[in-house]
């Protein structure tokens, strides 16, 4: 059996996907991956060792009328082009994640007869997902509340956001072994996804003194590349508080830093937030409040409604709700293992398995017409 997967513009789009690619190819399947030849999957999905196809695909900016015909042009392009390539590797079906690419990579498999499933990440639909969910076989969510976005008449199943097993299957002791930790020590992470987030990084600098102040804490502060320079500036670490204070613009073992965690202050992106709920880290939640439709307020939400989570508005970071969500978090071992117990029950580790099993219904044997 052949998958075809594709999504783009995002790591969001993709490491779930490559976290499908994971659970299919331990079934026997052969996976496939469609995506731009300029997006991050284009590193992303070859480094993970899933033969990767380019396709030409963008939006269109309202403010620039021609961007519309230029990308309606490079979708018809690239439908062909996918027509013809799936007359070649006849796949079984076709799994969407979001982003433009997948329009053509699905259009191309409605019209061959090749069943095509869509999953959502986040809680609010998006574009590609909503304009294709109602020829597909099925439209898999993380969110109940992104089912309102949908057409009405999609098939719809909830099966989580997959999460790829080097996060699910990460070692705490090798984890903790990175930043020297020992088994008494207390780690609290801090990020704020791959670009990092300046506000975030601001209020934590400014607890240092207070976080400090408890002497088997740890910091693993992972600032974002471009704000690491003035991280360091603001903290000013003596050499003994940076034995402590660990600083880094970025951290590729993410899945061991992750796994080695006792808590956790991020935002609430639908990986980051697969990813703490699969490890049952409690957190501290602040969504980017500049996200389409705000929607890493709406998946936090359910999320903290469950116990799994604190969530504090970004616009009060500087306030002491804040401070007092981070202090209660490390100072109150009830409130973490009420966290921990809430997050496992989501189930989350589970997502990839979900979504595989609707994935195979699709492809059972379907009359397909490739032309």
């Amino acid at each position: 059996m052949l998958a075809v997967l594709s999504g783009g513009g995002t790591a969001g789009h993709i490491n779930p996907a490559l976290a499908l690619a994971e659970e299919l190819t331990a079934r026997g399947w052969e996976v496939r991956f469609a995506g731009t030849p300029e997006g991050v999957e284009a590193r992303l999905v070859p480094a993970a060792g899933v033969p990767f196809t380019a396709f030409e695909a963008s939006g269109f900016d309202r403010a620039h009328l021609l961007s519309l015909p230029r990308g309606v042009a490079k979708i018809a392009a690239s439908t062909a082009k996918a027509r013809k390539w799936f007359r070649e590797i006849e796949p079984d079906v076709v799994v969407g994640f979001g982003g433009y690419v997948s329009i053509p990579v699905a259009r191309a498999a409605e019209k061959a007869g090749i069943p095509v499933v869509l999953h959502e990440q986040n809680s609010v639909a998006g574009m590609a997902n909503r304009y294709l969910a109602k020829k597909a076989e099925a439209v898999c969510l993380t969110y109940e509340h992104a089912r309102a976005g949908l057409p009405e008449g999609a098939s719809v199943r909830l099966t989580g956001n997959p999460v790829r097993r080097q996060v699910v299957e990460a070692d705490r002791a090798s984890g903790r072994a990175l930043f020297g930790l020992g088994e008494d020590d207390f780690m609290l992470l801090v990020f704020g996804g791959s670009l990092g987030a300046r506000h975030i990084n601001q209020a934590v600098v400014a607890m240092k003194d207070d976080l400090l102040a408890r002497p088997h804490l740890h910091v693993v502060h992972i600032t974002g590349p471009k704000e690491l320079d003035a991280v360091r500036e603001a903290l000013a670490l003596t050499p003994d508080e940076e034995r402590r204070w660990h600083v880094m613009g970025y951290q590729d073992r993410m899945g061991e830093t992750m796994a080695a965690a006792d808590a956790i202050v991020s935002r609430a992106g639908a990986t980051s937030l697969a990813e703490i709920s699969a490890l049952a880290i409690p957190a501290v939640l602040v969504p980017f409040p500049y996200a389409t439709e705000d929607h890493q307020t709406t998946n936090a939400r359910s999320y903290v409604e469950a116990g799994c989570a604190f969530m504090v508005p970004d616009a009060e970071l500087e306030t002491e709700s804040f401070a007092q969500a981070v202090s209660l978090l490390i100072d109150d071992e009830a409130v973490r293992e009420a966290q921990r117990d809430a997050a496992r029950a989501q189930k989350t580790t589970e997502a990839a398995a979900m979504l595989a099993d609707v994935v195979e219904a699709a492809a059972q044997p379907v009359a397909r017409a490739v032309q």
